[in-house]
């Protein structure tokens, strides 16, 4: 899955070509394996209940889009965690298009997985490549899986074949660096590390300078996760990215949020401050298996405008996907 990040090398000419310009394209989602998707709509099955059980109840053969009809459906969807403005505007758009019709319920799902997947469509201009080697310094407060996402970002690239280097740069948590050292022994990846306390900033710098003289294709920096309402959480990981840029001057090329989705609306609150403060360029949804919040997709993607990268649906490296819409959404209904 980490592949998607690099050029596929088609050929021996094709890999000399890409050693010789030290370029890599950011990524772009892939649909998962069968297997996974099971997974996905095993891990949304509350959420699917809510959008697809109780919006059954309120279609008794065909409806007009009424007042009250609206306003139980939105009820609805606020329950399955979509959040009271996107809910709004979701039932806005199929109000105005529907306005004359009568719909069943099976009807008026089809146009809202339309409009949910409008929403899920969030791209940001990007170029198609960037420099070797790539470097996506991961944000997040503390408890939402940052450190284990890490992991099994260094685990898939290295699985890719991509020499992976990982910067410990959350120097207040000694649990961080250590499970983090565990993650590069089993990767195969290296890790760069300072004693505890350690000034973050001067930890990626080495880290990526360390990375620019082994020839490494990835490096991920690590940092620290304490209350998003800090001002110097915020001043520690802008001084982390001056640092990184001192290296590569447009590193780091990817500011990697990740979110708890068990938090429902409050993840959305912490992306904006991180968002804000630092710039976020793509989001990570952790432990979506089993919650009934899974319509905070939704709210992330429509309220933020920030494409949403990733999803952890389980424990295992190969439970961190590619986030794919038309998956999601299928796995939705």
């Amino acid at each position: 899955m980490a592949s998607n990040w690099f050029k596929k090398k088609k050929n021996t000419e094709d890999s000399v070509a890409l050693e010789k310009d030290k370029t890599a394209p950011l990524p772009t989602a892939a649909l998962p394996p069968r297997g996974l998707f099971q997974k996905l709509k095993d891990g949304l099955s509350k959420t699917r209940q809510v959008l697809t059980t109780d919006i059954d109840k309120l279609f008794v053969g065909k409806r007009q889009i009424d007042d009250e009809l609206l306003e139980e459906l939105e009820e609805i969807l606020i329950t399955a965690d979509i959040g009271v403005k996107t809910a709004t505007d979701l039932l806005q758009r199929i109000s105005v298009k529907f306005s004359s019709e009568k719909l069943d319920s099976d009807g008026f799902k089809k146009a809202l997985k339309q409009e949910i997947l409008e929403l899920l469509n969030v791209q940001i201009a990007v170029p198609d490549t960037v420099s070797r080697p790539l470097v996506i310094m991961v944000v997040g407060v503390n408890g939402v899986g940052k450190t284990t996402t890490i992991g099994k970002l260094a685990a898939q690239f290295a699985n890719d074949g991509k020499k992976v280097l990982i910067a410990a740069a959350d120097t207040f948590r000694a649990a961080a660096v250590e499970q983090l050292t565990i993650w590069a022994q089993r990767s195969g990846a290296e890790i760069v590390r300072h004693k505890p306390n350690a000034d973050p900033a001067a930890v990626a710098f080495d880290g990526v300078e360390a990375a620019i003289a082994r020839d490494m294709d990835v490096v991920i920096v690590d940092t620290a996760g304490r209350l998003h309402t800090r001002v110097n959480l915020m001043e520690e990981l802008k001084k982390i990215r001056r640092s990184v840029s001192k290296k590569i001057p447009n590193a780091p090329h990817e500011t990697l949020l990740i979110l708890d989705a068990t938090t429902g609306q409050n993840a959305i609150s912490q992306a904006r401050l991180f968002h804000e403060s630092i710039g976020v360029t793509g989001l990570a949804l952790t432990k979506l298996d089993g919650t009934a919040k899974g319509g905070i997709v939704v709210s992330i993607c429509h309220d933020l405008k920030l494409p949403l990268k990733y999803i952890g649906i389980g424990e295992n490296i190969e439970d961190l996907q590619l986030f794919n819409p038309e998956e999601f959404v299928n796995a939705l209904f």
